[in-house]
C-alpha cells in the first residue's frame, strides 16, 4: 500500500491524488490525514502532499514523470 499524507481541503493533495488516478494506482493509495495524528502533523505539516512506500518518500512538488520514476525505482507497477 502507498500512503498519501495529506489533509482536508488541500488542493495540492488533490492534484497529487489525481496523478495517481491518471496512472492507475489510486486504488492502491491510502489517504492519511496528518491532522489526525500529532506526530505525522509535526513531520509532514509543511511538506504535504507526500507519497510514501515502505521507506521511500516522494515529496511535493512532483509531476507525472517524476511519479513514474519513483514508482519504477520502488518496483511498483502502474498503467499509463
Amino acid at each position: 500500500m502507498i500512503s498519501l499524507y495529506s489533509t482536508q481541503e488541500c488542493h495540492l493533495c488533490e492534484m497529487a491524488f489525481e496523478l495517481t488516478k491518471q496512472i492507475g494506482i489510486s486504488q492502491r493509495v491510502e489517504k492519511v490525514d496528518i491532522a489526525l495524528d500529532n506526530d505525522l502533523f509535526l513531520r509532514y505539516g509543511v511538506t504535504i502532499p507526500v507519497l510514501k512506500y515502505q521507506q521511500s518518500e516522494l515529496n511535493w512538488p512532483f509531476d507525472k514523470q517524476q511519479l513514474l520514476n519513483w514508482l519504477d525505482n520502488n518496483g511498483i507497477t502502474y498503467h499509463t
